[in-house]
């Protein structure tokens, strides 16, 4: 931090990230080094030969040039491991050095040429030899190619505007010339991020949906990364650092909200009746998955299981259910849920950018009528994702503020559109009119799920939804009390996406930088200590700050190294005004459906796996107990659906087995 102006732009790599790209390379060059001089002086005698003096000379300028190098390349390291994330003054000099090592590349490029000219000329020299300098040859132009590759990556867009406010610090601009600076900036970031995501995302269509999720997804990406100076690196430190804060602070991370917000009597009465329906029904959102998750869950057995239905031609229990494109699905949700195919009514797995797959069945045990909605698969379902605009939404109902995530409610509008205007839904309570109407889905499918509970609670008011996993950037306040009435979330331990919203990923930057600017090491030890802790624990004690006495609540303080953090001293991101994406019209707080179960694991866990015998425990939970991003290992594995079902296996049978436990409440199915 900051980005390295070289050239008179900026670049997406910082003067302390040199370490380890430098230590990597002088570890080839000095292998390098050895092998060529092992090589001219064990075969040195050998090079009187037709074009052997040439070949001489070549070896011996490269092992000169690969001297200077190996100097130039260590100097770089020892300047790149001075200062920390926010004090760059001790490598004031890296640019100089850069400039020294780029330039060498110059003679490396012409001597690796006129090496390749001299080996194709056809020199009679001993085969040792010559193989030796096609050896030579090839490792120099991999190294400059793979420095080429390099440059391209680190090259910024945008370095040529930010170039000249990059070293004048937050004082270079007045109000006037900062609001006029960015306001320029954010438009050029966002139609670079809209041809990164045009890019990426080549393979898709190019409908009206797509293309507003495209623009929908680059002005989410340029609003938040367009007004801090962090390159790729001081963000993972920032995780890193942040993961040793949190697990040093403990539970001191809730607020006192939480605290005041124990669930009432009748809520706790009720937990294990709705635990064992979301075991039951988190069978039907794992099966709208298909057979990706199936084959996932059972590696050994599962394309045995399937594999008849791949390979079996279009039979009429295919157009029982409008089975178009199913190929191995209608296998895997059979095997996944227990029923017949005469249970299903309709699955569909067609797939856009705010359209879900989904399916509904009859599910005679619970006695329902169950839709399930797809979580994310695809790139379709992540610009689905990532259009987190707010949209207000018309429903029949007294609830004044109705704004919701506007890709997840397009989404379950759609479903919405399916289920009413085909009939489908016409069609299942045909046959079972005394059913009632289930829907459930996980992550992405779960919030979708939640919303097309909303929109279909007027016409079906005895409507019941379990969200699994669900995202909590969904809902407004309004929406979210209306919701608890009939929708169920079940959260596992420190899953992100039950946390992820926009203003919560605001926080979780605004908490990056100030955990930055409070670090006292420099940021090659950060990264070091940082993977030595997630793979193999320590003492989170051991935290890298200016701080004395572990006073870690001190770092809600702003530092003046944090405003040095800040894109060109931006007026829209500071400690006394609103962030962009916290802006109350687009992107307003939002929060997740119903009442949250949350799920954790007890005692001394894994870093990374879960093991199968695991022990979890169950709670009602607020929804503020997830006003933040927890970093750790099972950020991401928590989330998964298959270790979710593990989670719920484990903790529905310790409940059961546990019948003279007190507070358990009768067992009333509340579907």
């Amino acid at each position: 931090m900051p980005g390295m102006v070289l050239f008179g732009r900026r670049w997406a790599i910082a003067s302390d990230d040199l370490v380890f790209p430098g230590f990597f390379e002088l570890f080839l060059r000095v292998l390098w080094w050895i092998g060529i001089l092992t090589l001219y002086l064990m075969h040195r005698g050998k090079l009187y030969c037709a074009g052997g003096a040439l070949l001489s000379s070549y070896l011996i300028v490269l092992l000169v040039l690969l001297a200077v190098v190996i100097c130039t390349v260590s100097a770089i390291v020892c300047v790149s491991m001075k200062g920390t994330i926010c004090n760059p003054g001790p490598r004031k000099s890296m640019s100089k050095l850069l400039y020294i090592r780029l330039a060498l590349f110059l003679p490396e490029m012409v001597w690796a040429s006129l090496g390749a000219i001299w080996i194709s000329d056809g020199v009679e020299c001993d085969r040792p030899v010559v193989n030796g300098i096609i050896a030579t040859v090839t490792v120099s132009w991999i190294i400059i190619a793979s420095t080429v590759v390099t440059i391209i990556i680190v090259f910024d867009p945008l370095g040529g505007k930010m170039a000249p406010y990059s070293s004048a610090g937050p004082s270079h601009l007045d109000s006037h010339e900062s609001s006029q600076f960015l306001n320029g900036l954010k438009t050029a970031a966002t139609s670079v991020w809209e041809t990164r995501i045009k890019v990426l995302c080549c393979c898709i269509g190019r409908d009206d949906h797509t293309r507003v999720a495209f623009s929908s997804t680059a002005e989410l990406f340029s609003t938040y990364f367009s007004d801090t100076d962090l390159v790729p690196s001081d963000i993972a430190a920032g995780l890193t650092l942040l993961h040793q804060q949190q697990d040093n602070v403990g539970n001191n991370w809730e607020s006192d909200e939480v605290i005041s917000h124990s669930p009432e009597p009748s809520q706790e009465a009720g937990l294990d009746a709705e635990l064992e329906n979301c075991h039951h029904f988190m069978q039907f959102a794992a099966a709208a998955y298909g057979w990706p998750l199936y084959i996932y869950r059972n590696p050994l057995t599962g394309l045995c299981k399937i594999g008849g239905d791949c390979c079996r031609s279009r039979t009429t229990e295919y157009d029982l259910v409008g089975g178009d494109q199913l190929d191995c699905h209608f296998g895997s949700i059979l095997h996944t849920t227990g029923l017949h195919y005469r249970d299903f009514l309709h699955i569909s797995f067609h797939d856009k950018v705010y359209e879900l797959p989904f399916l509904v069945a009859l599910d005679h045990r619970k006695e329902s009528v169950v839709v399930a909605v797809r979580g994310t698969m695809s790139l379709h379902d992540i610009l689905t994702d990532l259009s987190a605009e707010s949209e207000t939404l018309s429903l029949e109902c007294e609830v004044q503020d109705c704004s919701a995530h506007k890709g997840i409610s397009q989404a379950a509008r759609y479903v919405y559109q399916r289920l009413i205007n085909d009939g489908i839904l016409s069609q299942a309570f045909s046959i079972a009119p005394e059913y009632r109407l289930v829907i459930v889905g996980h992550s992405l499918g779960a919030g979708a799920a939640a919303l097309l509970a909303i929109m279909l609670r007027n016409s079906y008011p005895q409507v019941r939804c379990y969200a699994f996993s669900p995202p909590r950037g969904l809902l407004s306040k309004s929406l979210h009390e209306y919701s608890k009435n009939f929708i169920v979330s079940l959260v596992l331990g420190k899953d992100v996406i039950p946390r992820l919203s926009v203003t919560n990923l605001e926080d979780l930057k605004r908490r990056i930088l100030r955990v930055i600017a409070h670090c006292n090491k420099p940021k090659y030890k950060i990264l070091l200590h940082g993977c030595w802790y997630e793979l193999f624990g320590g003492n989170p004690d051991n935290f890298p700050t200016e701080l004395e006495g572990g006073n870690q609540g001190d770092l809600t303080q702003p530092l003046l190294a944090e405003q040095s953090l800040l894109a060109h001293g931006s007026l829209a991101y500071s400690f006394s005004s609103d962030s962009p994406l916290e802006s109350p019209t687009k992107y307003p707080p939002l929060y997740p459906p119903g009442r949250i179960i949350h799920l954790q694991e007890e005692g001394p866990s894994g870093r990374f796996c879960h093991c199968s015998a695991a022990q979890y425990s169950a709670k009602w939970s607020h929804e503020s107990e997830f006003s933040k991003i927890l970093i750790g290992p099972k950020m991401l594995t928590d989330h998964m659906p298959d270790i979710l079902m593990r989670a719920l296996d484990s903790v529905v049978s310790d409940r059961a087995a546990c019948t003279s436990c007190p507070a358990r409440g009768s067992a009333v199915d509340a579907v």
